[in-house]
């Protein structure tokens, strides 16, 4: 019989196939280091968004993956590039005028705007990580302030450099020929301004490990070590792989074409470049890539309104490679979705289970779904039933569903909560009823008229099938036509349930008063909610 175990050896998902290329590289021996290090990289420029969170929880899916196929102990590094210098003010933080006046200082010398903390890098540093925690993510947070000032960095620093030639080689290979002339992969911090100085280098001393610079005409040496020098971005991801000896950083698809910048500059500096993952970005609802300093696209907090964590694990784990547009309406399909994969794991073989999102999202340790009703048939129940509490809604549910109750399916009733937010916020206000035209007309009575005569069990599945002999019998072709109708001219949406399910939730009678306001205009006009 084959275990999970085995089945992780040749599972095609690509948690799986990441971990095994991790495992690769201490097929000989294990790391000298004890431990597999995965690591993920932030820049605290901005709020956190969304993909920030989706990069911790592929890499933490990768990373229990490997746990599964190997022995070796693992840890998780969140690397916050804190030090780096505020080149814009982000669109939607207060105190715009006070944060211009800090302009290029470290993000951890920048007053925060919000008053919270003692620095922006700070605030935005502990807004990722309660995001982070709220999700139970098991991490190590690493700020690149502390990491330079403490000294932990000065080892490699001082490699930088005694290797600045050959950093210099690989980095103005890579730039225009204006740029070469005033690059350099040292940043030295002003001791007068405070800020983060793009400027020459005159000399550099690997013996003394000091650069020298001119500030304002006036010539400058400072330590690399300690905190008052920087490296630039692209050195930096590479001495961080070498300094912390990294096994695994995954990134987004707009870091691609550094990746063999960052691997060399890694290699110069004694280290061993790790595995690398490279994912689409994702997008806003018009299709441009989110950004922490606009604040475009959904946040973690707005998801986390409408849907429970485990939705939106759901939405990470689809096909990383493909890009993604995020926006609120993507919420229900997602949890749908999620609660479909929960109910078909207990059945499925363990190379299906582990192909399966649940597996992943929930460290192998899957519960069973209680979503005995749809998140999308809550909604469309809100929409018909008017119910501006749970209470109304549980109202249907229980009558659909007699053995359900808020005690004991939590989460159906957490759901039913979202749903009637969800609704208010995005479907009542998008809603437009339409008249039928006349063969709808007569196609909707008839439907009336059977639910009337009506005398079998509120069978979701035999609903279905009389409403599908309806559209039939009045010449609706393609049949999705009858059903886009029933939607339209019932609900107010292009889209629905499956409509058999919706009849036995909403009820038969319920649903022909529904049909008899529709065919009296009631709806289309405005008149009834």
């Amino acid at each position: 019989m084959t275990t999970l175990r085995d089945a992780a050896m040749t599972s095609k998902a690509w948690p799986f196939e990441e971990a095994r290329r991790v495992l690769k590289r201490y097929e000989k021996k294990d790391p000298e280091k004890g431990f597999v290090l995965f690591e993920t990289g932030y820049g605290p420029s901005g709020l956190p968004h969304i993909g920030t969170f989706g990069e911790v929880a592929r890499t933490t899916m990768i990373r229990r993956a490997f746990e599964m196929i190997s022995d070796i102990p693992t840890r998780l590094i969140c690397f916050s590039d804190d030090m780096d210098g505020m080149r814009k003010v982000p669109d939607n933080v207060p105190q715009q005028e006070m944060l211009h006046q800090h302009l290029q200082k470290p993000l951890t010398s920048v007053p925060d705007p919000f008053g919270r903390y003692d620095s922006f890098g700070g605030h935005n540093n502990a807004m990722l990580r309660r995001f982070l925690d709220t999700f139970g993510f098991e991490y190590e947070f690493i700020s690149a302030t502390e990491f330079y000032k403490s000294g932990r960095f000065d080892e490699t620093l001082l490699r930088a450099a005694e290797k600045y030639d050959q950093i210099m080689q690989v980095m103005l290979a890579s730039l225009r020929e204006e740029r070469q002339q005033t690059y350099s992969c040292f940043l030295p911090i002003s001791p007068t301004t405070g800020r983060v100085l793009y400027v020459p280098i005159k000399h550099v001393d690997a013996a003394a490990g000091t650069i020298t610079f001119d500030e304002d005409g006036q010539e400058l040496t400072l330590p690399v070590t300690g905190g008052q020098v920087k490296l630039q971005w692209k050195p930096d991801f590479g001495a961080r792989w070498a300094a912390l000896d990294v096994d695994f950083e995954m990134y987004g698809k707009d870091h691609s074409t550094n990746t063999p910048i960052y691997d060399r500059i890694c290699e110069i500096l004694g280290g061993r470049k790790p595995e690398h993952f490279t994912y689409e970005l994702f997008l806003d609802q018009h299709g441009q890539k989110i950004s922490k300093s606009k604040g475009n696209g959904l946040s973690i907090d707005e998801w986390l309104t409408y849907a429970a964590t485990e939705s939106l694990s759901y939405f990470m784990f689809q096909k990383p490679k493909t890009a993604k547009r995020m926006y609120f309406d993507v919420i229900p399909k997602a949890v749908d979705e999620y609660h479909q994969q929960l109910r078909a794991f207990p059945d499925q073989t363990p190379e299906q289970q582990l192909a399966n999102p649940v597996f992943h999202i929930n460290g192998g340790q899957v519960p069973v779904s209680d979503m005995v009703v749809p998140f999308q048939m809550l909604l469309n129940l809100a929409s018909v039933a008017g119910a501006s509490g749970k209470d109304g809604l549980w109202g249907f549910i229980r009558r659909y569903a007699p053995e359900a109750s808020p005690e004991t399916h939590p989460g159906l009733d957490q759901a039913a909560g979202f749903a009637l937010r969800y609704f208010k916020d995005f479907v009542a206000p998008s809603r437009t009823f339409r008249a039928p035209n006349e063969i709808e007309r007569r196609a909707m009575e008839d439907l009336a008229g059977r639910l009337a005569a009506w005398d079998q069990p509120a069978d979701p599945e035999a609903l279905q099938s009389m409403v599908f002999a309806v559209g039939k019998d009045h010449g609706f072709e393609p049949l999705r036509d009858w059903f886009a109708a029933l939607y339209q001219v019932l609900l107010g949406a292009d889209q629905g349930p499956r409509f058999g399910g919706f009849v036995a939730l909403y009820g038969i009678d319920e649903t022909r008063g529904l049909i008899e306001r529709a065919l009296a205009g009631e709806l289309a006009d405005g008149t009834a909610t």
